[in-house]
């Protein structure tokens, strides 16, 4: 069975699903995606993990400075530190991923 995939996923698809799986009107749904990325956001704002079970983990990481290279003219540039979010997806969810590969 052949299946098409869209490029990306976006707030408005998560809007629109809720719209239509769960029944709530759009306004709701686009107040439910908001809150729910804003959320996100403030925790790793604060620093801390985030969570989600069967899905994965949002994580920071800090990245220290180091030189870097301007790949056009070859000089050396300095790369400043900086924190970074990183994502580690659950077994649960690479196993689904796999599966879908096959």
């Amino acid at each position: 069975m052949t299946t098409s995939v869209k490029p990306s996923l976006t707030k408005a698809d998560l809007t629109e699903l809720l719209y239509d799986r769960v029944g709530v009107n759009k306004r709701e749904a686009k107040d439910i995606v908001d809150g729910f990325f804003a959320q996100i956001s403030d925790v790793l704002i604060e620093g801390k993990a985030v969570r989600i079970s069967g899905f994965g983990n949002f994580q920071l990481r800090d990245k220290a400075a180091r030189p870097g290279r301007n790949p056009k003219t070859g000089d050396l540039i300095p790369i400043s530190a900086r924190r970074v979010v990183t994502f580690h997806a659950s077994q649960k969810l690479k196993e689904l991923v796999e599966d879908c590969a096959d």
